[in-house]
């Protein structure tokens, strides 16, 4: 209880001194004012960047620079002050002396800019006896006020839920997670080279749906108020994307978002970032391969190598991905003998490993909880897990040799989902009957089946060529390739619980 208490005092404490921080900025800001300075000006001429000058220094440079950012420290020397300023580039210290910019500009630097301004500044560079490569000021101007203290620079922000519902702020002060964002922007440029060059073109297919589908998920519903209709924030954008293939489109990719309404973890976020591409005459064994060589494209264009750690692990991005069945995975990893997963005597596997799922369940059903169960935390290495049951694949094609499974692929890297792909049903008539099956389930309380497409099925009557396709979800790759062991980590400004 005491700890408890002296938590409430520091938090108390926080916001007393926040609050009367907040109010002297206002102060200064008013000041400023009635000097004729305009707190929050329109942009003024930038003609380089930190970094630009840290890499172009020369001694005895006697070339001007106007650059801009944000100021992180302050130091006073007397008729000196040293300060750090920070752009999207990097840092850059300056010096601003009052026998250069004047002693009246000098006291209003000195006494009314505070951490946290936005200035732009003009002058040239020296190198402190320091060795510090350094902008000596000869015009500076406020283009900014900040109202509101930093948060401390060299300490970070402690506070989870501030760094995530706050995300400018863990920015202005957390150099891995500009870092991390910055490789975001990376993975995804890279990704789309690759597809690039691999001659695939990239579309932009709807947000909102008229019938949730793609994925088995619960949706988010909205509602058009001028059409008078209920749509749906897209699950996926599959069954989009395949109208393309069978317009003539065979090599379509598609980066943006889905929403799925379903719970939060250090794995999911109800709206997240995927890559989906579909290719005509190509089977799911191309596609795994395609879907490897990407990876590992793009892993090696961000990282510079093919060995990466993440967390205490090391991932071996370099070696050929194993490829294992459903079944294999689940005899090897769950300790099972492969004859006990036949139709006739899994049921009692099932009720070994105590797994809650209803006796009727059928041998498909009852295979796929075995594998989450038993195989997926087990999946470290990238791993791709083939023939899937039909029941838990409504979009995938069976397979020609055993119609209990679709030919089908999932990849998984340190437990984690990475990618699925299979090859596409395209007979309308067997999807016409999957359709009515989810639309059964759907009707007796299963929130995430799939609903009947009729439009679908008439785009299918057209005639879907032989095709396969596959997604990446883009957020968990960003966690791999930046050693993120959160998903709120890698998305800017993830999905929060209203304070």
């Amino acid at each position: 209880m005491k700890s408890n208490h002296n938590q409430e005092n520091q938090g108390t404490e926080k916001k007393v001194h926040e609050a009367e921080e907040f109010r002297v900025r206002c102060a200064k800001m008013e000041k400023l004012r009635a000097q004729g300075i305009e707190p929050w000006p329109l942009a003024k001429q930038v003609t380089t960047t930190c970094a630009q000058i840290h890499t172009a220094f020369v001694e005895n440079d006697e070339k001007e620079y106007m650059l801009a950012g944000r100021i992180v420290t302050i130091r006073e020397h007397g008729k000196t002050i040293f300060v750090t300023m920070h752009d999207q580039s990097g840092a850059l210290q300056l010096y601003v002396k009052s026998d250069i910019i004047g002693q009246e500009q000098f006291d209003i630097f000195k006494h009314d800019i505070d951490l946290g301004d936005v200035i732009w500044c003009a002058g040239h560079t020296f190198r402190t006896k320091m060795g510090e490569i350094t902008l000596k000021v000869t015009a500076w101007t406020l283009l900014s006020k900040c109202l509101r203290p930093l948060p401390d620079k060299f300490h970070g922000i402690a506070d989870i839920e501030i760094k995530y519902r706050h995300r400018y702020l863990d920015l202005m002060t957390n150099e891995e997670s500009r870092e991390r964002f910055v490789r975001r922007s990376q993975i995804i440029r890279a990704m789309r080279t690759y597809f690039y060059d691999h001659n695939w073109m990239e579309v932009e297919t709807p947000m909102l749906h008229p019938i949730p589908g793609g994925a088995i998920a619960r949706p988010f519903v909205t509602h058009h108020n001028a059409l008078s209709m209920d749509l749906y924030l897209r699950i996926a954008p599959e069954l989009y994307l395949k109208r393309l293939i069978i317009g003539g489109f065979e090599r379509v990719f598609e980066i943006n978002r889905s929403f799925r309404n379903e719970g939060i973890s250090t794995k999911h976020n109800p709206e997240f970032t995927t890559v989906e591409y579909y290719i005509a005459h190509h089977d799911y064994h191309f596609m795994m391969t395609f879907t490897e060589h990407m990876i590992k494209y793009v892993t090696q264009q961000i990282t510079g190598i093919s060995r990466i750690m993440f967390g205490d692990r090391e991932l071996n991005f370099d070696a050929p991905f194993a490829r294992m069945t459903m079944q294999e995975a689940v005899a090897h990893y769950g300790d099972i003998a492969v004859t006990d997963l036949t139709p006739e005597r899994i049921g009692t596997v099932v009720k070994a490993k105590k797994i809650d799922i209803p006796a009727s369940a059928s041998w498909g059903l009852m295979l796929n909880a075995l594998f989450e169960h038993c195989v997926e935390s087990a999946l470290i290495q990238p791993t791709f897990i083939t023939e899937f049951p039909v029941e838990v694949s409504p979009l995938a094609k069976k397979n020609p040799s055993n119609p209990l499974i679709v030919d089908r692929f999932e990849l998984f890297i340190m437990g984690m989902e990475l990618s699925n792909g299979f090859n596409e049903l395209n007979d309308p008539f067997d999807q016409a009957e999957r359709f009515k099956e989810q639309a059964r389930q759907h009707a007796e309380g299963n929130k995430e089946a799939h609903y009947y497409d009729a439009e679908y099925i008439m785009a299918l009557e057209y005639g879907l060529p032989p095709a396969v396709g596959a997604a990446i979800g883009i957020d968990r790759l960003t966690m791999l390739l930046t050693n993120a062991h959160s998903i709120r980590d890698v998305i800017l400004f993830p999905t929060l619980k209203n304070k």
